[in-house]
């Protein structure tokens, strides 16, 4: 069961703002398969960041 608040909305904006003549960037028109290819490069940026806050220090 998952609450509101922590399902993802689709993309709209990034999936119409999606380079279209682009070489480098593979353009993506199928709106599910955008959805699923956005969510796992969200998940890799959130994954890439670092956590500034830290629980008590550990010796």
């Amino acid at each position: 069961m998952t609450s509101d608040a922590s399902n993802l909305k689709f993309p709209l904006w990034q999936y119409l703002n999606q380079p279209v003549m682009n070489p480098k960037v593979k353009l993506v028109l199928d709106p599910r398969r955008f959805a699923r290819y956005y969510r796992v490069e969200l998940l890799e940026r959130c994954f890439a960041k670092e956590c500034d806050a830290k629980g008590p220090q550990q010796t």
